[in-house]
């Protein structure tokens, strides 16, 4: 199958990954929406010829960490699996790499 990137937004897997504000200390609810913000920046060129990053603070515990969806559509574990693959992309390795790229970030905004 044949691509051609970058894909226009409504073919991109619209990645949502909610920060709890704990993750940047005890007064994090203070910090939050700047960081927000500020790694949504610094993520927004990666893979971004197939993906669209939201990064926004989870204040609801009841909603997923990371949410995937394509053409306003939810897709499950194995469905991003799938989409992912298509850009030789492993999952795991996709979230791992979010992660890492996160924890590097929240160190940076807060000056350790």
């Amino acid at each position: 199958m044949s691509l051609e990137l970058p894909l226009p937004l409504y073919k991109k897997l619209t990645v949502t990954f909610r920060v709890e504000p704990g993750c940047l200390g005890p007064d994090g609810v203070e910090h939050i929406e700047g960081f927000c913000k500020y790694a949504k920046k610094a993520v927004a060129k990666l893979d971004s010829d197939f993906v669209r990053w939201v990064i926004t603070p989870r204040y609801d515990k009841s909603l997923d960490e990371t949410e995937y969806k394509t053409n306003n559509k939810k897709l499950d574990h194995n469905k991003a699996e799938k989409y992912l693959r298509v850009f030789g992309k492993e999952l795991d390795d996709f979230e791992d790499h979010l992660q890492d790229k996160l924890s590097t970030l929240i160190d940076q905004y807060l000056g350790r």
